[in-house]
């Protein structure tokens, strides 16, 4: 998957500085965090057998239960994500594992999911 040129152009339009970039506050930050909680929503997603604002299939007595904070360390620093909780309390993310409280080899676990 290539990322396209006017993609990127508009991310780093406001990035005058490296810390922009690279810093607290920075879009290496930002995306981190966007892709991560992207991701554990997909998870979920199959875990339940339907997307969000899906109507529940029949059948299915589990469901979506809103969001728990979590606080990671990674390569970027420090950042808050919020993780999908089921009903049944039965979703075990492999993205961020139950547990864990740095993202480590990112690109390896996105890879594989």
């Amino acid at each position: 998957m290539n990322i396209r040129k006017e993609l990127l152009d508009e991310l780093l339009q406001e990035c005058k500085t490296p810390p922009d970039l690279f810093g607290e506050g920075g879009i290496l930050k930002q995306l981190t965090t966007a892709l991560v909680e992207r991701a554990l929503e997909a998870e979920l997603s199959t875990h339940l057998g339907y997307k969000k604002h899906e109507s529940r299939p029949k059948g299915q007595s589990n469901s979506r239960n809103g969001y728990s904070q979590k606080t990671v360390q990674g390569d970027f620093g420090v950042a808050e994500i919020a993780i999908p909780r089921d009903h049944q309390g039965e979703f075990e993310p492999q993205m961020v594992k139950k547990g864990q409280s740095r993202l480590s080899g990112l690109d390896e676990k996105i890879i594989s999911l």
